[in-house]
Formats: structure tokens, sequence, C-alpha cells
């Protein structure tokens, strides 16, 4: 059973199963939040591009980047780059687990409308991020996957299997909440995953757009 563990010096690459994004759009910002048909939306950690190529079925345009060369996006450091404020409708990311906290800080100087995370479940425990980030900056959903969301080191695999939780943080702008609302995403892998989910992206900083009528087909 795949377990989320890095050791402190290793590029924390997990990649996302497609259909974990899906579930953001399809569950959260859809029945929560304003439509993003129309808006960008920057993925920051984007590894191999897995995240940003589904985002791209929802969303007008996306910018992918990384700190290390996957092969997609541009290489950057989301932290240390100099972003306008403002400048991205959403960020929309996986950050690595020991940089989380600084990742949401940072997007949510650069989002306009939202930030959403996905996290082990755990994050939410830590004394230090209550204290530094959740007291003063609550999200404005919390929402909990009721399926697990197996992911492995380096790769995407159909067959994985996870004993790790997960959920979506989300900041929906301005965050006015003293305590976020907390959601439970429904079983949905079964009706979210697509046969071309596990192909592997070829390299670009905006994702290709997909063919929005012909993956309504699909669902």
């Amino acid at each position: 059973m795949a377990q989320r563990t890095e050791p402190h010096d290793s590029l924390d690459d997990f990649p996302t199963p497609p259909w974990a994004t899906r579930a953001l759009i399809e569950h959260v910002l859809r029945e929560n939040c304003s439509p993003v048909d129309t808006l960008d939306c920057l993925e920051p950690a984007c590894g191999a591009g897995h995240m940003s190529k589904v985002l791209k079925e929802y969303f007008a345009r996306v910018s992918s980047s990384d700190v290390h060369d996957y092969g997609f996006g541009e290489k950057r450091d989301f932290l240390e780059h100099s972003f306008a404020d403002d400048s991205s409708d959403w960020v929309i990311t996986n950050p690595p687990f020991k940089l989380a906290e600084p990742f949401v800080k940072r997007a949510l100087s650069v989002a306009r409308f939202g930030v959403a995370i996905l996290a082990r479940t755990v994050f939410i425990e830590s004394v230090g991020r209550y204290e530094n980030l959740f007291s003063k900056t609550p999200p404005t959903f919390y929402a909990q996957f009721t399926e697990r969301v197996p992911m492995i080191k380096g790769r995407l695999d159909r067959k994985a299997t996870t004993a790790t939780s997960y959920c979506w943080l989300v900041w929906h702008k301005p965050v006015r909440s003293p305590a976020p609302t907390l959601l439970w995403i429904p079983p949905c892998r079964k009706r979210l995953e697509k046969p071309f989910d596990y192909e592997l992206p070829g390299r670009s900083n905006v994702c290709p757009q997909i063919d929005r009528g012909n993956y309504a087909a699909l669902l």
C-alpha cells in the first residue's frame, strides 16, 4: 500500500490522479463558487502536468510551472518568483507537503478569486499551522474525500492503493468566514476517471485545449 513519505531533501513528486482534480471542480467549485470557464488558473507545482491537463478541461487558460524540470511547464520557483498581486484568477495545486503552508500564503496574494490545494488530511492537525495560517486565514471550504486518492512517487498508477486520506482546502476570496464549511466529496472515481488519464502529457506551459464537447460525451 503506497504511503506518501519523503526524505527531508527529496523532491515531493506524487502526481495527482486526474479524477481527483475533476472532483474539485465538479463537487466543490461548481457547487459553491462562481463559474470558472472564462477564468485563468496557475498550477505552480505541475510536475509532469497531470493536474494541469485536467484543469484545462474547465478553465479558459492554464499556466503551469515547477521548481524542477519534469518536462512540462516552465521551470520556476513559486516561492521565489516575483508575481504581481491578483495576477491569476485561481491558483490550484498539489504542493510539496513540507512547503504547503508557504505555498498557500504565496498563492493568496497571487490569486484574484481563489486558492485550492490538495493535501493530506493530517495537514490540518499541526499547532504551528493553526497559529500561523488557519487561525488567521481559515479556508472557506474543507472538502474531504470519502474515497482514498492513491498517489505514488514519480508516476500515476491506476492500480495503486493507499492508506492515506486526502482533502481539498479552498480559500474563496475575499476570505470572510471565521471557520471552514465542511464538505464531503462523494464517491466519484468511477464516474470521473477517463481512459486517457494515464497518458503522460507532453511539454507545454499552457495545456492544449481539449474538445469540451467530446469530453462532455465521456461524462
